[in-house]
């Protein structure tokens, strides 16, 4: 399997499905999301599914209505225009890497194995994890761990990184776990988690994607389509929280020349929508799964 839906009635309800609508799936992967929307459309209804990922392959449903598109959803407005769609009803975002990612090892993706340190979601990608940590100064390794992996002794294991590499260079994930837990304190498996999240958002350019796909999400939605949108650190929470009620990334939203704010949604959730003790019991990713939805102004 390649992973267990995390929040699945939630974020079909969260849809507010239409029988006859347009949905896009920008994080296909396993298709467990999807599937349910295509029990939810009727037989005028569409699904787009997004995934860079060409293991999500295998998983395509033999289904007239689905369309998998096979790139990074920061293309989500282009590659839909391409096929003739300018608006659609819904947008539905499960972000982070996949329990399948995490549990191939040659991946790269988990501390847990021994591998290349690859960590691409896009096999076609030309950075690495070993290219980052072979290459960047210590000043912006240090930046890459503090920002994206929240690592406290951030500058610490920038430095030993660059030691680590006079050397010889890093080439397994092994190599990476050698250093970083000798400077662990504590939880080491958090502590190790942190440093792979940051050097994985890097790589895939996760925040700026997230940026994209979110901004094209609001041209693309129809007034009073939805956007459904579920993270797992609090970086990813933190721009589709400020994004949902503002419209933009910051935490106070835009005003014109004469003071008055527009909001481009109404949220659905005031709150984020968390999975309950027996999803977590039942699915040790939902743990730390975040969901907020959003609708469209129709005025």
């Amino acid at each position: 399997m390649y992973h267990k839906p995390v929040l699945l009635q939630p974020c079909i309800d969260g849809l507010n499905i239409r029988k006859d609508g347009i949905y896009v799936d920008v994080t296909f992967g396993g298709g467990g999301h999807s599937k349910r929307i295509l029990e939810e459309l009727g037989e005028t209804g569409k699904l787009y599914g997004f995934d860079q990922d060409e293991d999500a392959e295998q998983n395509i449903p033999d289904d007239g209505r689905f369309t998998l598109i096979r790139h990074n959803f920061r293309h989500l407005k282009r590659f839909l225009k391409l096929d003739g769609i300018k608006q659609v009803d819904g947008v539905l975002a499960d972000l982070g890497v996949s329990s399948h990612q995490l549990d191939v090892p040659e991946r790269g993706f988990s501390y847990r194995f021994s591998a290349e340190l690859d960590m691409r979601m896009n096999q076609q990608g030309n950075q690495t994890a070993a290219d980052i940590l072979n290459t960047y100064t210590a000043g912006e390794l240090q930046q890459v761990l503090g920002q994206y992996g929240e690592v406290r002794n951030a500058r610490t294991l920038a430095q030993a990184l660059v030691r680590f590499r006079g050397g010889r260079k890093f080439q397994t994930t092994s190599d990476l776990v050698s250093v970083a837990e000798s400077l662990s304190r504590g939880n080491r498996a958090k502590y190790l988690a942190q440093v792979f999240q940051a050097l994985r958002i890097e790589v895939n350019e996760e925040m700026q994607t997230l940026k994209e796909m979110l901004e094209q999400s609001l041209e693309i939605l129809k007034p009073g389509g939805r956007l459904v949108v579920m993270s797992y650190h609090s970086l990813e929470d933190r721009l589709v929280k400020n994004f949902m009620r503002n419209g933009n990334f910051d935490k106070e939203p835009v005003k014109d020349f004469y003071g008055n704010i527009h909001r481009p949604f109404k949220l659905i959730t005031r709150k984020a929508v968390v999975a309950n003790e027996e999803e977590v019991k039942e699915n040790n990713r939902a743990r730390s799964a975040k969901l907020r939805i959003a609708e469209k102004d129709v005025s």
